[in-house]
């Protein structure tokens, strides 16, 4: 450099320039802890990344983060794959990303359980929301690949299981970048075909074939279909996203099918049982009937109807005796009853009882006299009061009491000392 002076500027372009020709910091993988992770409105992401004894801060674009299948979080042990430059405003070095993964985890793996955990919440898989699959299915819709093992499967299971069934092949893309959202407008597109049951899926693949199935556009679509949705993605041990939405999940293409429709010769078979059944049931029954029957035919009463009201009759001809010996019975016992009236003393003589009436009523008088008080006082007695109480005897009165002495003549008053 000579001993020219350079601005700061000029420093910092110039260590920018080194870096930029270090062969090492043009593709390089970090691997560290990221912490004051924060997006701004021009979606570019600011982030340090650090281990236990260092950290440097790292910036990833928006250009970059389209491509990131996960959104990173504080905490997060990630390889991050960039490239090391110096900011040339502020003099820093920082790691500029191009892709992220979660450390040991691939990123398609971080995004599905980001997805799942968050659909999960917001309650798209509760069975609350799950259709029932229709049992003997009309029309059936399938959205797949035109070509390839998977359309091949379901189409020849369900012609095989159930072959008055309709069924509506809805072609698509089923991997790539535009396959998740051509797989939405089918679904969108099927409403229009009054299915009864909807298939969604595809053959097997790795992850990333699998992908449309976990995209969130997909997911929701599914759970907005008002057709009954079978998932049907990949080999058994595959899962997706739209297999936990959907109204039914089938391990494969073929497992689908056999969810949609019933199997007909079982159908038949069953309904050959049922109308056994039913056939048995009315012989049973027109047997029981014909035996009441023939009871009831073997009865008297059939064989002699008039037994019915001959009964009645004898009944109705002992209640006419009976209340025509209970009406004599009262009239015998009335007419003594008056005959005896007619000869008694009383009506020959009534003075009799008249007289001996008049004895017994002198007499009573004759007992009131004796018990009558004022019979007392004509004979010489008097009979003290305090007021109305009569006074038996001294210990009654006080001193200052006011006294009545009856005479049988009248009344004199008098006052205690």
């Amino acid at each position: 450099m000579d001993d020219k002076t350079f601005t700061v500027s000029q420093i910092n372009a110039y260590i920018n320039k080194k870096l930029k020709q270090d062969v090492n910091l043009k593709n390089i993988y970090v691997r560290g802890e990221i912490s004051n992770y924060k997006t701004y409105p021009s979606g570019h992401s600011y982030f340090t990344l650090k281990d236990k004894k260092s950290q440097i801060s790292a910036v990833m674009f928006k250009g970059s983060k389209r491509f990131l299948k996960f959104e990173p979080k504080n905490g997060m042990k990630v390889i991050v794959k960039g490239k090391v430059e110096v900011y040339e405003t502020n003099g820093k070095y920082q790691l500029y990303a191009v892709r992220i993964t979660e450390d040991g985890i691939g990123e398609l793996h971080i995004a599905f359980e980001q997805l799942k955990k968050k659909l999960e919440k917001e309650g798209l898989f509760d069975d609350a929301h799950k259709k029932e699959i229709p049992k003997y299915p009309k029309r059936i819709g399938v959205i797949t690949a035109q070509t390839g093992a998977a359309i091949r499967d379901i189409i020849t299971t369900i012609k095989k299981r159930y072959p008055i069934c309709e069924i509506l092949v809805f072609s698509t893309l089923v991997q790539g970048d535009m396959a998740a959202e051509q797989i939405v407008r089918k679904i969108r597109f099927s409403q229009k075909f009054d299915l009864d049951t909807l298939i969604v899926g595809r053959g097997g693949g790795s992850i990333e074939d699998l992908w449309p199935f976990n995209e969130e556009i997909v997911a929701r679509e599914i759970y907005a279909c008002k057709t009954p949705v079978i998932s049907a993605v990949g080999h058994e041990i595959d899962y997706t996203i739209s297999d936990f939405v959907a109204d039914k999940r089938a391990p494969t293409p073929t497992g689908a099918a056999v969810l949609a429709v019933p199997d007909l010769a079982e159908v038949k078979y069953k309904v050959n049982q049922i109308e056994d059944k039913i056939t048995r049931n009315i012989q049973d029954r027109l047997m029981q009937n014909k035996r009441k029957l023939d009871n009831i035919s073997q009865k008297q009463i059939f064989k002699n109807p008039e037994s019915i009201y001959e009964i009645k009759e004898m009944n109705l001809d002992s209640l006419i005796a009976k209340l025509d010996y209970a009406s004599k019975s009262i009239i015998t016992e009335n007419k003594n009853r008056l005959f005896k009236l007619e000869n008694s003393v009383i009506l020959k003589n009534p003075e009799e009882i008249t007289k001996s009436k008049r004895i017994e009523f002198e007499k009573n008088i004759d007992k009131l006299k004796v018990l009558n008080p004022l019979l007392t006082l004509k004979r010489g007695y008097t009979m003290a009061k305090v007021g109305d109480k009569i006074i038996s005897s001294s210990k009654d009165v006080e001193s200052g009491d006011e006294l009545d002495i009856e005479f049988d003549d009248g009344t004199v008053n008098t006052k205690v000392i």
